[in-house]
């Protein structure tokens, strides 16, 4: 009599699911996938020259943008309004006569750019920690100047909730109020138990590669107390903020010794009209998305499986999360005293 041997279930070996309770979704993690042999570029591209300042970059100080408008000669994190916007203030209503199948509403906004620091060749882990609190000051302003009108501010704002912000906020509060605590805030405490997916830590914040992950090397940014929004924070917590996304962009750049490409962005509780809400069940997170994956000039594509199927991982997220933690926190261009890089960021509101 034979019989198949039993196989104990390995997340590195074995393709298996992951639930993401924010979306309500599921990860197809497929870690094997990695052993594929890879026959494309692997090496790191040469790094460009990037000007301190450079006379036809449009966003440094005292250039004059394509619209003509002149910027200052500003020192600091500088913001102004988006010359061209994806949401406009006043755009008009396209009215309610609709067939359900093809229904329409007003989308209204305003959208702003944000300039972390005025050279260009510096990006925001070679910031000096204090300019880092006033890029988060800036981010501040701006969610308490747009979230007294609109309903969702993500450094942009906007008359609507949109797709992501109202999943998560349905999702938060279904645990909530099965649970009666937040969801995010007890997903911190058990990531702190557990180690294995924490990047960097510190008393107030912590930055771990979640366990439903589906970028490579995604990450997930959160206060250690009950926060609803960015502008709720402390101004002790605002200096730990800037010192933990110092050290996580840090080993972002030395993981390839690149300046690391990622999307990232604030997920708070709903303002404007919900501001006179309970929003308990709301705790403030910030979502890193890079796209690279086995080098830097190998990214992350979504294909096939993920655009008709699901979201799909080529590594678990312990294994991302171990690599990142054991990078050094100083960065690659300071070693030597060089500092070099790039930094802005478009932001708005919608």
């Amino acid at each position: 009599m034979s019989g198949k041997k039993e196989v104990c279930f390995d997340p590195k070996e074995h393709q298996h699911l992951r639930y993401n309770p924010l979306r309500d979704t599921w990860v197809l993690v497929s870690a094997h996938r990695m052993k594929r042999p890879w026959a494309g570029q692997v090496e790191k591209p040469p790094e460009e020259h990037i000007p301190r300042y450079d006379p036809r970059n449009p966003l440094c100080p005292g250039n004059t943008r394509a619209n003509g408008e002149e910027n200052p000669d500003y020192d600091s994190t500088f913001v102004f309004e988006n010359d061209f916007p994806a949401l406009q203030p006043h755009a008009p209503d396209p009215g309610s006569d609709h067939h359900p199948l093809f229904q329409s509403k007003a989308a209204r906004g305003v959208c702003k750019v944000m300039c972390f620091h005025p050279w260009s060749d510096v990006t925001l882990p070679l910031m000096k920690k204090q300019e880092v609190v006033k890029v988060i000051d800036k981010w501040v302003e701006l969610v308490e100047e747009l979230g007294t009108t609109y309903p969702w501010v993500q450094v942009w704002a906007s008359n609507f909730l949109p797709n992501e912000p109202a999943l998560s906020d349905r999702c938060q509060r279904t645990y909530y109020q099965k649970h009666g605590e937040p969801l995010l805030l007890q997903y911190a405490k058990q990531e702190a138990e557990k180690k294995e997916r924490v990047v960097v830590e510190s008393s107030d914040w912590m930055a771990v590669v979640p366990y439903w992950a589906t970028w490579p090397y995604q990450t997930l940014l959160l206060p250690r107390r009950h926060v609803l929004r960015i502008n709720d924070l402390t101004t002790e917590e605002k200096e730990g903020l800037a010192d933990i996304m110092k050290r996580l962009l840090t080993k972002y750049d030395n993981l390839f010794e690149i300046s690391f490409p990622y999307s990232m962005g604030w997920h708070g509780a709903p303002t404007g009209p919900h501001l006179k809400e309970d929003n308990s069940h709301w705790q403030l997170h910030a979502h890193y998305y890079p796209p690279l994956l086995r080098s830097a000039t190998v990214k992350k594509f979504m294909v096939g499986y993920e655009m008709l199927a699901q979201e799909q991982r080529d590594l678990t997220p312990e294994q991302a999360a171990e690599k990142l933690r054991n990078l050094p926190e100083e960065h690659y261009k300071t070693r030597g005293n060089q500092e070099k890089g790039g930094g802005k960021q478009e932001v708005g509101g919608k």
